[in-house]
């Protein structure tokens, strides 16, 4: 299993992005996904998260300016990032909780990581 983030880049503030997280290779169910950050210096905090039946919730710092949501046919989860701010600037990753139900065992996997850049 694969995470591809992509979608980050240098924006005003003011601004908006859309991240997209693609997941790919031997998929048999994803459960909960996750959008997190990590600034310099600072520790990797969650943004947001979405449950498998699309169930969301972002935190407060975020909260009516960043909506999480997933396509599970595509197997692909998005972020969209409005009236961005200086303090948004991080690394953006997400993470997956994937079962494989070959083994009955999940496991959490993790993107490269995207740049958001926000410039005031």
């Amino acid at each position: 299993v694969q995470l591809q983030a992509s979608g980050g880049g240098l924006v005003q503030a003011g601004g908006s992005l859309r991240l997209t997280c693609v997941v790919s290779g031997s998929i048999f169910s994803i459960n909960a996904m996750g959008w997190y950050r990590q600034a310099p210096g600072n520790q990797r905090e969650l943004v947001a998260g979405v449950t498998r039946s699309g169930s969301a919730n972002v935190a407060d710092s975020v909260k009516g300016r960043f909506t999480v949501s997933r396509d599970n046919a595509k197997n692909t989860m998005y972020l969209d990032m409005n009236d961005l701010k200086p303090e948004d600037t991080a690394v953006y990753y997400c993470r997956a909780n994937h079962w494989d139900g070959s083994s009955g065992q999940s496991a959490d996997y993790w993107g490269q990581g995207t740049q958001v850049t926000v410039s005031s």
